[in-house]
């Protein structure tokens, strides 16, 4: 076995232009958030940025029945049912990502397990919370993933951002929850790699404006295993990383327009 099994998926086809995009486009947004005009507000652009990730990724969570909050709108108290519950577990994944990001770097199993707490503590009974599915390979799947990314790799955190998202969906380790949870993990490798050490951009978005169809149909090639699919999947979320960087100018411009 290759001893940087990750650094290899750059040479899949459209991988390195895709990756590149994604970079670039974070890049831009970076350097505008420390310009003049921001650079005393960077934490109000990372707090407006996380909580638009969230709604976003309780969106792609729940489907139709969060179909009508609007972004300007998702913000606590929420509705007393499923999708506020979810509305309440993203928000609570996002706001703590930042904290979380040494440990992922040593425990992302310890991560994993705060994360499912976040995402599901209106979802599930407290017994479940932190908890993998047992048997199935689940176990032993999460510990092998662990491994992956506690290994030095020269990959760039995109690719690693993505095998980590995509391992995580297709696995639905947890009961309830499942999908903020590894949305919440791969924004996690790309604050913890820094890519966007400042949690400015808003990749979820990214993924939401994309659609859940092309996910899906990304997700579907990336559990073939075969490098068409894993590549497609790269380029897939690499692209939503690309448009999380448009969005985090959105929010940007949104605190400036503010009081």
């Amino acid at each position: 076995m290759a001893s940087d099994p990750l650094a290899a998926l750059i040479e899949l086809p459209e991988v390195f232009e895709a990756v590149d995009a994604a970079r670039g486009s974070v890049d831009a947004l970076l350097r505008e958030v420390r310009g003049p005009a921001l650079r005393r507000r960077v934490p109000e652009v990372t707090a407006e940025s996380l909580r638009r990730g969230a709604w976003a990724s309780a969106r792609l969570e729940s489907g139709p029945a969060a179909a009508a909050v609007d972004i300007d709108d998702f913000r606590a108290p929420f509705a007393d049912d499923v999708a506020g519950a979810t509305a309440r577990g993203a928000l609570r994944v996002t706001t703590e990502l930042a904290s979380l990001a040494e440990v992922w770097t040593r425990a992302p199993g310890q991560c994993l397990a705060r994360l499912h707490t976040l995402a599901a503590a209106d979802l599930v009974g407290a017994e479940h919370l932190g908890r993998p599915r047992p048997g199935g390979g689940v176990p032993e799947r999460l510990a092998a993933l662990a491994e992956l990314v506690t290994t030095p790799t020269q990959a760039p955190a995109v690719i690693v951002s993505a095998v980590v998202l995509g391992e995580l969906l297709g696995l639905e380790p947890f009961d309830a929850g499942g999908g903020l949870v590894a949305r919440g993990a791969a924004r996690l490798v790309l604050l913890a790699r820094g890519l966007d050490p400042q949690a400015v951009s808003v990749p979820e978005q990214g993924l939401l404006e994309l659609g859940r169809a092309a996910a899906q149909s990304s997700l579907a090639g990336y559990l073939t295993g075969t490098a068409a699919g894993v590549g497609g999947w790269i380029v897939h979320w690499s692209q939503a990383v690309a448009l999380g960087g448009r969005f985090g100018r959105d929010a940007a411009a949104a605190v400036l327009a503010g009081p």
